[in-house]
């Protein structure tokens, strides 16, 4: 496997670009996500990509799909490099563990959020309005507190670049209609419940989460990422102690070196140092092997 920062097929047209993914169309039906090691903090693309993180996310994300498809029908085609078309077979190396073929669905306008814990984006609402997103908390409750009752809290999708903005369950609703919405909602919640549970007995705890859905032929169905450590909160269940921020599988500890940097987190950004890269890649490895059970099969 090769450590992936850009591609550049010329077989198919590129239809977006986003902070990680790159994605073409093959036909009206099928696209071809390749999920690339760029990495983004802060919503601005760092000068290095972390080797590997796109085969991580790639993985981890069909792993879940796989899991949960009596719960709901996912996009996944295939992502074995012998059912790619002849012409992208060059590209073999470049692709191998981190595309999928996928079947082209109209994405919903709403990231779905699940929450379990309180942190992040949530923390800070609870500490100004005692509420996350219009649902109103117990007081007192500590950073990091396991809640009593699964949170689902919906923002609308960003364009590169901007922020995404979380919205109540009422906007939500007007936005897409109450039929879908619940469906939307019951969906999202049995799918982390369910994770939530499995990787327990995996010594990780899933603090939250986002899901992304789309409809195809007018039905619901689960596409992007699903559960990785770039769409959720992945921390050690040992050690867990609420009170405080905790240790996690992910970008976190590239996001705090990012915050002690003299930098106004505007492009360009600092330039990552060697360690910091290859630590922040360890930390995805490990995510995965400890979820899956596998070797990715990489060196770092």
């Amino acid at each position: 496997m090769k450590v992936v920062a850009e591609t550049n097929i010329k077989e198919y047209p590129m239809i977006a670009k986003g902070k990680v993914r790159d994605i073409y169309e093959i036909d009206q039906e099928t696209l071809l996500l390749v999920t690339t090691d760029r990495m983004s903090a802060f919503d601005v693309i760092m000068d290095r990509p972390i080797p590997f993180k796109g085969v991580v996310l790639n993985q981890i994300t069909l792993f879940w799909m796989e899991k949960f498809q009596d719960i709901v029908p996912n996009h996944i085609i295939s992502a074995d490099t012998k059912d790619l078309p002849d012409n992208l077979k060059p590209y073999c190396d470049e692709l191998e563990g981190r595309f999928l073929l996928a079947k082209k669905a109209k994405p919903l306008p709403l990231e779905c959020i699940v929450r379990g814990h309180i942190t992040g984006s949530g923390w800070k609402d609870y500490l100004a309005k005692g509420s996350v997103c219009g649902h109103v908390l117990p007081k007192n409750l500590v950073e990091s507190a396991k809640l009593e009752e699964v949170l689902f809290t919906p923002s609308t999708k960003a364009e590169l670049g901007t922020h995404d903005e979380n919205i109540t369950e009422e906007e939500g609703e007007k936005l897409i209609g109450s039929e879908l919405y619940k469906k939307l909602r019951e969906t999202s919640v049995a799918i982390f419940k369910q994770a939530r549970a499995y990787a327990e007995t995996r010594g990780i705890i899933i603090a939250d989460t986002k899901f992304e859905f789309g409809l195809l032929d007018g039905n619901l169905i689960w596409i992007d990422e699903a559960l990785t450590p770039d769409s959720s909160r992945f921390w050690p269940q040992e050690g867990y102690e609420p009170g405080k921020s905790q240790p996690s599988f992910d970008k976190q500890i590239l996001r705090d070196w990012l915050t002690k940097q003299p930098w106004d987190m505007t492009p360009p950004p600092p330039a990552l140092p060697d360690e910091l890269v290859l630590e922040t890649a360890k930390r995805y490895v490990e995510a995965y092997q400890l979820l899956t059970g596998k070797e990715l099969g990489v060196k770092l």
